[in-house]
């Protein structure tokens, strides 16, 4: 079994020092991210203390997510059909360019509330690119080997900026004017694109034929319905897709409902709330570390599904916990944090191994929209149905299902088999000219 997967994964790179320049990347996008997170931080706290209102607050979230649920799948297409390499430094640089407009209206004093959302617009618009392009790139950069503790990395680096970026974005905005925090990303871009401009990452095979004259070049409405035929013919990847849209509604209100369950229920206030995001963040870096170190049980996705029992039973604990012991909350999202690596990491590793290099820009951009998709959608109704029958019962009725939900999938051969039973390769090309 584990051979026919090796077979059919992507061919680990065979430079040997791959490490030294993956990692030189991966530390430039790091990087870059402390800038994101920063900028994030910067606007919601604007936004916060100009407007007051949560009505602004949700629109400038639901600004941000759009781009990418709506054109990801679109996005996803091109990714595969572009140089991946020179995605990432356009996507960087006009996510910098689009922070420096900013700048300028924040300087010149005229920033009005709606050129914000159309800076995040568009900083989400470059991310429906980026995103695909960065992690389609690093299947064909790292050994196969290597990259669910690869994804525990990843995962750490998460919980460490969930934990310093609030502090370090505060401490910032009171030692620097607006413009100048934001102009902290401009240097962080700098230093992402910086080594893209030097180091080459490969392409997958069929560009390479393609640019080499030995395979038909195919239009880009091909390659789109490719995509799409692609998950529905392979069972293994449609269900993997559906059950992590169906764990994204059933999770995310749990995270929007905390501040009410923190002062509502437990009467408790902002400190104890900071405290909870706090070891939220720390059981992310402790899980992250551990799975790099160890890399998840050989079939991944059998160390997912154990990730997503332990968010089901953090989950039911936050729910079910007596109002007279606040401490579970906190072990409740230390569990969370430390689960939802498990959860998370290999899910992307499975998908860098096992589907094909030249789908894996659209593959990606299909799981992402449609797990972010499921977050709007879930709002809408936790909302409702926690006024209703209380801000805990969400918890409850998201805890058991996620557990259920874990636990069909293990007795789905298609899912637990996902490593194994791969899709057969992409249809041929389509025997139009590419320019119609």
């Amino acid at each position: 079994m584990e051979n026919s997967a090796a077979a059919a994964a992507p061919a680990s790179p065979t430079p040997q020092r791959w490490a030294a320049k993956f990692f030189v990347i991966w530390t430039g996008q790091a990087i870059s991210l402390v800038g994101s997170a920063l900028v994030q931080f910067a606007l919601v706290w604007w936004l916060t203390k100009t407007t007051g209102s949560a009505t602004v607050l949700a629109t400038a979230t639901l600004v941000a997510l759009l781009p990418q649920i709506l054109l990801g799948p679109f996005a996803g297409a091109l990714v595969d059909r572009w140089n991946r390499r020179l995605i990432m430094i356009i996507a960087d640089t006009a996510i910098a360019a689009a922070t420096g407009v900013l700048i300028v209206l924040f300087a010149t004093g005229i920033v009005e509330v709606w050129h914000v959302y159309a800076i995040l617009l568009f900083r989400s618009l470059g991310g429906a690119f980026h995103s695909p392009a960065m992690t389609s790139s690093t299947s064909l950069m790292v050994p196969k080997q290597h990259l669910a503790r690869l994804a525990g990395l990843n995962q750490t680096l998460q919980g460490v900026l969930s934990i310093f970026a609030p502090p370090l974005g505060a401490l910032l905005i009171g030692l620097l004017p607006m413009h100048g925090v934001l102009a902290i990303d401009i240097v962080t871009a700098a230093l992402a694109v910086l080594p893209l401009l030097f180091l080459s990452i490969p392409n997958p095979p069929r560009q390479t034929a393609q640019a080499n004259g030995t395979a038909q070049r195919t239009t880009y409405w091909h390659d789109l319905r490719e995509g799409f035929t692609y998950v529905v013919k392979w069972p293994g990847l449609l269900g993997l897709i559906m059950l992590v849209m169906m764990l994204n509604f059933l999770l995310v209100p749990s995270s929007s409902l905390a501040p009410l369950v923190i002062i509502k229920v437990f009467g408790k206030g902002v400190t104890e709330l900071g405290w909870t995001e706090t070891v939220f963040g720390v059981g992310v870096i402790a899980g992250g570390l551990v799975l790099s170190a160890w890399g998840g049980f050989k079939r991944k996705i059998v160390t997912s599904l154990t990730g997503v029992l332990g968010i089901g039973a953090g989950v039911i604990l936050i729910g079910a916990a007596p109002v007279n012991l606040f401490f579970l909350i906190l072990v409740a999202n230390f569990i969370l944090g430390f689960t939802q690596v498990f959860a998370n990491g290999p899910l992307s590793a499975i998908l860098q191994s096992t589907v094909a290099p030249d789908m894996q820009g659209r593959v990606f951009s299909l799981t992402g929209a449609g797990a972010m998709a499921m977050m709007p959608l879930s709002l809408l109704i936790a909302g409702p149905v926690s006024d209703w029958l209380g801000v805990r019962v969400w918890y409850l009725f998201g805890g058991v299902l996620c557990i259920l939900v874990a636990v069909v999938a293990f007795f789905i051969p298609a899912i637990i088999n996902i490593e194994q039973n791969r899709q057969q390769p992409p249809l041929p090309p389509d025997p139009s000219p590419a320019g119609e």
